[in-house]
C-alpha cells in the first residue's frame, strides 16, 4: 500500500506528528484504537470521516 497519499506530516498540526490527510487525528490514534480491541468497523462507525484505506495506511505507515 502507498500511504503517502494518505499519511501527511505538517509541522504545526499535532505537534508535527503524521495524520490522516491533513486532518488532526494521527496514525497514532487510530493504531491506539485497534490495540485497545476496536475493529476497524467500530473505528469507522466513531470516525465516518476515515476509510478502511485511511486504517490500512496506518498499518502500514513506517517512519
Amino acid at each position: 500500500m502507498n500511504y503517502q497519499d494518505i499519511i501527511t506530516i505538517e509541522p504545526g498540526k499535532r505537534g508535527g506528528k503524521p495524520c490522516i490527510r491533513g486532518m488532526s487525528i494521527t496514525v497514532y490514534d487510530v493504531l491506539s484504537y485497534l490495540a485497545s480491541g476496536m475493529t476497524c468497523e467500530e473505528i469507522l462507525e466513531e470516525f465516518p470521516y476515515l476509510t478502511k484505506k485511511d486504517i490500512l495506511a496506518c498499518i502500514s505507515y513506517e517512519k
